[in-house]
């Protein structure tokens, strides 16, 4: 038979692993348990919530947050990373040029920065000592952001402290009696497990308990079955003991159960190690349960060689049970289990010493000893003591932003007096930004004059169009584009103005000389009715000439109305809708002019003639 890697042959056709190497049946391989560290024992123990429904475990990864949590020097660090960050990007945006128009990203971003100047603002270097004023400046801005992150931080750590340490637990022991030690009734559970290739059926001498040293008067030898539930499961691991108690009342200050493991054809009793789980719950609350647990890793006491265990010297492990109080839950009564110690048996370290006990049936065994000492003669009273109190937490908050504002204060200060210029670069960043809301604010005013009246609105505002009124006065168009209130605006203007059509031949007709000579062009009967509604100014204003009558009013000589009043404003108040509208009161204006002119031409030819004047058309004359 051909045997594995670390592995020997012994009585000729069976084969063993090495000391300190376990074998594996399904893969036909001896591999070693520990890493050569000695007899090393990882144990933990104290009170702690039953997860025996591990649904949020299995969501919520709590171990590995508090990995990253265990420890104030995380948020620190994080703190002084976030720090940096923004000190380093302050000062990249300072190297970029800014630029004197004020459009780049680099200088928005910079005028943002200053922006966030919340807690410096009034705080800057005054050259002339004036009265304190608002100032925003991109060096304050950078130095109240790292201030805040620097408190954030800091008040982060504070709670973190709050938190973990929120209060001391205060341990005090006091003697007991038996009504004391009769009120401990928990139910405790022992698992401990050989780790080995052996199986349950192997188990031997299981089933009895000692209480008591045998040189003392108290020495007992009982029944386990008479004190608790006793069961041997196979595992992956190798056979786990299990001894179960409820509502277990130690009377003894020690007792002991030990069992062994033989050898059965071709499975030897050989073990590497062992690991233990011992719980305590009380009945009464059972969400609190306390435990210890461990495993003793492989490795002999004075070489640190793998070692084996095997043979008749029974291998001893020491618990100690302390009944606790905790006022702080309660008054929660549970035993707290300890692990004491681990006493080796008999063992190997050479394979030549294992190879010769496996040949030889007097060591074909292995002895396990499990030995409990109830601490009976005191018991200890756990309770939690505040430390920090609101006064207390206050002082430190305001401390912590003396702190994080005066340091980055000082900076500001110290390069503020050193750095002259710097004292003004707020008023440097605004004139920029004011210059280009400024031109902004511009471009948008002459979109929207160029998308209302026409690019050329305001270039060709005097230009004459080739239409003209029987006044002589030449009519200027108003082009809107977009408004409709202003093209209703613009029709209007345009309604008011002569038709082209006449009803008069175009002729000289001689008036007196005293009147001079006027060339009228022929205007009909419609158009003039047409400006008699559409103008403002009626013809039969008080101040005006009668029709077929050149006498004056009684009340005056007045032959011509009165001039519209304007609307005049300032340069920089006056618009486009403004001179429109002063346009169409003059354009009317001129209207009614032309139909006096129109009327007094009427009778005058009616006079010359001596015929009533019964036209109302008049003929161009010179």
């Amino acid at each position: 038979m051909q045997c594995p890697l670390n592995a020997f042959r012994y009585n000729r056709t069976l084969c063993g692993c090495d000391p300190g190497y376990l074998y594996n049946s399904t893969a036909n391989t001896c591999h070693l348990f520990g890493d050569h560290r000695g007899t090393v024992i990882d144990a933990s123990s104290g009170v702690s919530y039953d997860f025996s429904v591990p649904f949020p475990g299995t969501i919520f990864s709590f171990d590995s947050i508090k990995k990253f949590t265990q420890s104030q020097a995380v948020f620190l660090e994080a703190t002084l990373v976030m720090l940096l960050s923004w000190l380093a990007f302050c000062l990249l945006l300072r190297l970029v040029p800014r630029g004197s128009d004020g459009r780049s990203h680099w200088f928005k971003i910079r005028w943002w920065v200053s922006r966030l100047d919340i807690s410096f603002a009034t705080r800057h270097w005054l050259d002339d000592q004036k009265p304190v004023r608002k100032r925003k400046t991109e060096l304050g801005g950078t130095f109240s952001i790292a201030g805040w992150i620097l408190f954030i931080g800091l008040f982060a750590a504070l709670l973190y402290q709050i938190i973990s340490k929120r209060s001391v637990e205060v341990h005090n022991v006091r003697a007991t009696n038996e009504p004391d030690l009769a009120s401990f009734m928990n139910d405790i559970e022992f698992n401990i497990t050989t780790i080995s290739s052996m199986s349950c059926a192997q188990l031997r001498g299981l089933g009895t308990l000692v209480a008591g040293s045998p040189s003392l008067v108290d020495y007992r030898v009982l029944p386990l079955s008479t004190l608790a539930n006793f069961s041997c499961l196979n595992t992956t691991a190798g056979p786990t003991i299990t001894i179960q108690c409820n509502n277990c009342m130690f009377v003894r200050d020690l007792a002991y159960v030990s069992w062994q493991f033989v050898d059965l054809p071709n499975n030897p009793a050989t073990a590497v190690g062992y690991q233990f789980n011992l719980t305590a719950r009380n009945q009464a609350s059972r969400k609190h349960l306390s435990f210890v647990s461990g495993t003793l890793k492989n490795g002999s006491n004075f070489d640190n060689k793998p070692m084996t265990y095997r043979g008749a010297v029974p291998n001893i492990l020491k618990f100690n049970l302390f009944p606790r109080i905790y006022h702080n839950l309660h008054d929660l009564r549970l035993i707290q289990p300890l692990f004491h110690g681990f006493l080796p048996g008999s063992y190997y370290v050479e394979p030549s010493q294992l190879q010769a006990s496996l040949e030889n049936s007097s060591d074909g065994l292995i002895n396990t000893t499990l030995s409990i000492n109830f601490l009976s003669s005191y018991i200890i009273e756990i309770d939690n003591q505040n430390i920090l109190g609101p006064v207390s937490f206050l002082a430190d908050l305001g401390g912590l932003y003396c702190i994080s504002i005066g340091i980055f204060y000082y900076f500001l200060v110290q390069f503020e007096y050193r750095i002259k210029r710097l004292r003004n670069e707020d008023s440097v960043m605004r004139n920029i930004r004011n210059r280009r809301k400024a031109q902004e604010r511009w471009e948008k005013l002459r979109k929207y004059v160029r998308y209302t009246w026409t690019s050329s609105s305001l270039n060709n505002y005097g230009s004459e169009t080739n239409e003209t009124s029987c006044t002589g006065i030449m009519m200027k168009p108003f082009h809107r584009i977009g408004s409709s209130h202003k093209r209703k605006l613009s029709n209007r203007a345009d309604t008011v103005k002569f038709s082209n059509k006449t009803s008069l031949p175009s002729e000289k007709k001689s008036v007196p000389e005293h009147l001079g000579t006027v060339d009228v062009k022929s205007c009909s009967t419609e158009a003039e009715l047409h400006m008699k509604d559409r103008s403002s100014f009626s013809e039969e204003d008080p101040d005006g000439l009668h029709p077929g009558s050149l006498e004056p009013r009684k009340d005056g000589p007045s032959y011509l109305p009165a001039v519209p009043q304007f609307e005049v404003k300032g340069p920089n108040e006056i618009n486009i809708m403004d001179l429109q509208k002063n346009l169409v009161s003059l354009y009317e204006y001129n209207v009614l002019l032309r139909d006096k002119l129109v009327a007094a031409c009427s009778m005058i030819d009616a006079l010359a003639k001596k015929e009533p004047p019964s036209t109302v058309q008049c003929h161009e004359f010179a």
